[in-house]
């Protein structure tokens, strides 16, 4: 019997190649319309979300915003001047992250049918995938109807020499350290950095934050990045933008960076948060004509362009490298895979039951730093940039009553961009302490395409920070 006959061959009608939110997305989805669904999982089931990415940081960060609001109230704030224990908090990190087991999330798996493969999955053909397990056992996997790429992304780490050597953070160290180190240099001026360095300072680090360009957060409206880089200067943290690092090393354990203009800065770790590659290096797709470690382009229904069974699903795409998108594209293409399997013509029009049309149009986000940063659909440049007639309006968030009440020394902003010639919204920025909880009704509104006319009659209870959006319509009416 040769080594081919002793490989174990198992037909499936869907094949899903990653277990994080995304790929347990698609298959609760096909799972949902009766498709056989097999899922493979290299690490941990529920992926870098769960273990190293927003549950760990969000952890982390929860209790230093809390600290934060309760300083700026009278009465309270007096109670609360003490550090935080940074035990505590990485305590109650491991508990949201089921202390790096996936039991839970393997048994929801089993929960909607799916069969779990773990082992490395690499395509090896048209609709096949061929697992290499732990023990290094093969098998292959054969999808019927389609095969779900959503193996995610990887840090980038730049090409600086003996980088490697010195053992530096990603943003899975940042999110599973055991303890705060005493000096620590972030370098990037994203959501990974900012977040994190707002974190590791309140647990005690002194941190450096090394920003190549003009500001933070390069992706939001300019007064965004503004009013953090002021409040983490604020918190303690040396904020260094136009800065580059032209060297790193490692001497007798302390981390010595050297900057693109001489300066030399001592650290315990340094964190480099420099960006996001997608994993589809090692996936096979040399074996289906394409490149490996290349972007999977798809249309909106999530499948490859070029392609009628492979979808590519989430980071992998590049289209928004968000969890909560990642999951929407994959309730998306779980509904197109199972449409199409039926035979069933696909709703692929804009905003249909089979397009992701808010990944171009309606994408939001938040930026758990103190102050919040939350943001949906386009900033003022983008919106002129792809030549819409627009104009901004502006509110101090200041002003409004409800952001008094929440706390002394409330500082904020919001910003809506109209489209002039529709009078609909198509982005809307706010940033202020709680501001997260406010982007769901922008989100709502940009999706939807509520007319101005329309928002008018939602009204804002009263005494809240969501009276801003009244503040507003009043600023777009009155001038």
């Amino acid at each position: 019997m040769t080594e081919t006959e002793n490989i174990a061959h198992t037909t499936y009608d869907v094949v899903v190649l990653g277990a994080g939110p995304v790929g347990e997305n698609v298959a609760d989805r096909t799972r949902a319309a009766g498709l056989s669904t097999a899922v493979v999982e290299s690490e941990l089931v529920g992926g870098e979300c769960s273990y190293w990415a927003c549950m760990p940081s969000k952890a982390l960060l929860r209790p230093v915003i809390a600290q934060a609001d309760a300083r700026r109230l009278p009465g309270l704030s007096a109670s609360v001047q003490a550090p935080l224990d940074a035990a505590a908090v990485l305590a109650r990190r491991d508990y949201f992250t089921s202390n790096w087991k996936d039991d839970g999330q393997v048994g929801w798996l089993d929960s909607i049918g799916a069969d779990l493969h773990r082992g490395h999955g690499r395509l090896t053909g048209e609709r096949t995938v061929t697992v290499t397990g732990p023990d290094g056992v093969r098998k292959v996997l054969t999808a019927r109807h389609a095969v779900a790429v959503c193996t995610g992304t990887r840090a980038v780490l730049p090409d600086l020499p003996g980088l490697d050597e010195i053992k530096p953070w990603t943003s899975r160290e940042a999110t599973s350290a055991q303890s705060a180190p005493g000096r620590l240099v972030v370098v990037g001026g994203g959501v990974v950095a900012t977040e994190m360095a707002t974190a590791w300072q309140a647990l005690g680090s002194r941190v450096t934050l090394l920003v190549r360009g003009k500001g933070l957060l390069n992706r939001m409206e300019p007064f965004a990045g503004e009013l953090i880089a002021e409040a983490l200067t604020e918190a303690g943290i040396d904020v260094r933008t136009g800065t580059s690092v032209g060297s790193v090393t490692r001497e007798n354990g302390t981390v010595v960076v050297v900057t693109g203009t001489g300066d030399r800065i001592e650290a315990d770790e340094i964190l480099f948060a420099t960006g996001r590659a997608p994993r589809t290096d090692d996936i096979g797709l040399d074996t289906i004509g394409r490149d490996p470690g290349a972007w999977l382009e798809v249309d909106d229904s999530l499948r490859v362009t070029g392609s009628d069974w492979l979808y590519a699903v989430g980071d992998v795409n590049h289209r928004a490298l968000l969890t909560h998108q990642g999951k929407y594209q994959a309730r998306i293409a779980g509904a197109a895979i199972a449409t199409r399997a039926s035979g069933a013509s696909v709703q692929t029009d804009p905003w249909g039951a089979h397009a992701a049309t808010a990944d171009h149009d309606a994408v939001p986000q938040v930026v758990f730093t103190d102050p919040e940063a939350a943001s949906v659909g386009l900033s003022l440049a983008e919106a002129e940039q792809a030549g819409h007639r627009v104009r901004a309006v502006d509110y101090d968030l200041a002003n409004v009553s409800g952001a008094s009440l929440y706390g002394e020394g409330y500082r904020g902003r919001a910003r809506m961009v109209v489209d002039l010639e529709r009078e609909i919204l198509l982005g809307v920025t706010f940033v202020g302490p709680g501001v997260g909880e406010l982007i769901h009704s922008a989100t709502i509104a940009v999706a939807a395409q509520v007319p101005i006319s329309r928002l008018w009659h939602a009204v804002p209870s009263y005494p809240t920070i969501s009276e801003v959006w009244l503040r507003l319509l009043e600023a777009y009416r009155d001038n």
